[in-house]
């Protein structure tokens, strides 16, 4: 008798970013091995009924290894019971999927992904970060800081050439030793960076930056992720005055006078062109 594995992507913490596919995958399975970081909200989600555990390795405290979460995968599917490996963000970015997918296949156990939000983009959302613009960048990479042993380091200037807006995944807080790195891969150090903490979260913290000041940017709870690039900028305060923008409403009354709308700006209140 076999059971089956589902591989679901929790989400970056908010529950009403889970997907409805991962929330039927939770409310079936009978058991559910979960990472550290998963939501306690998203947790809650979970029948009573079900079989709970934390497999998670954090901060480089690895109770769990990798090859025991495997074992524990195919045996628990061996039983015949319907397993999910719930996993932050999505499971395929930095969630060892892969390492678990061998496991499952060389068991000859089914299995299935749950496609989750990543992280990068419940962040991005959050912090009003647009990850590719048409003016500053058209491309956008998902890196790590980390590399398991005896790795060679990643080629960061690539990226960097190309304009792209990097995310870093699990910087820890290395940052005078990431912006060093960024530096020697050719990153202006006057580039905007932001260092969002526990994102979507109620307590989601905020720190803009650029990559000369990051060394000070200090230690935020973790998970944290780290926006380098020319987008990044995009999601700060805007700068027009509310005077701007009552030139730019001014601006548009012709075309919508010919559209037939009102063009009456009575409570106008000059706030990114929001209306009172």
């Amino acid at each position: 008798m076999s059971g089956k594995v589902w591989l679901v992507g929790a989400g970056p913490g908010d529950p009403d970013l889970l997907t409805l596919r991962a929330f039927k995958a939770l409310q079936e399975a009978e058991v559910v091995l979960h990472d550290d970081l998963v939501s306690a909200e998203v947790l809650a989600l979970i029948p009573r009924t079900t079989q709970v555990h934390n497999v998670g390795k954090r901060c480089g405290k690895k109770n769990i290894q990798q090859h025991d979460i495997n074992t524990l995968l195919v045996n628990f599917a061996k039983f015949g019971l319907r397993v999910v490996r719930l996993k932050i963000g999505d499971p395929l970015i930095f969630g060892r999927a892969g390492e678990e997918m061998e496991a499952l296949q060389r068991a000859r156990i089914d299995y299935e992904i749950v496609p989750g939000i990543t992280s990068a983009l419940g962040a991005a959302a959050s912090a009003r970060i647009p990850l590719t613009h048409r003016e500053s960048s058209s491309a956008v990479a998902f890196l790590t800081s980390h590399q398991a042993k005896n790795t060679p380091e990643a080629d960061w200037s690539s990226w960097v050439a190309a304009r792209a807006t990097l995310v870093i995944y699990m910087p820890g807080y290395e940052y005078a030793q990431i912006a060093s790195r960024l530096v020697r891969a050719g990153m202006s150090a006057e580039t905007p960076c932001a260092v969002i903490s526990r994102a979507t979260a109620k307590d989601q913290q905020i720190v803009r930056t650029t990559v000369k000041e990051l060394p000070t940017a200090g230690r935020l709870p973790a998970p944290t992720l780290l926006f380098v690039g020319e987008t990044v900028g995009f999601g700060a305060e805007r700068t027009a005055a509310p005077a701007a923008w009552q030139e730019i409403a001014e601006a548009a009354l012709p075309a919508i006078a010919a559209d037939g709308a009102s063009t009456d700006l009575t409570g106008f209140s000059g706030d990114e062109g929001a209306l009172l």
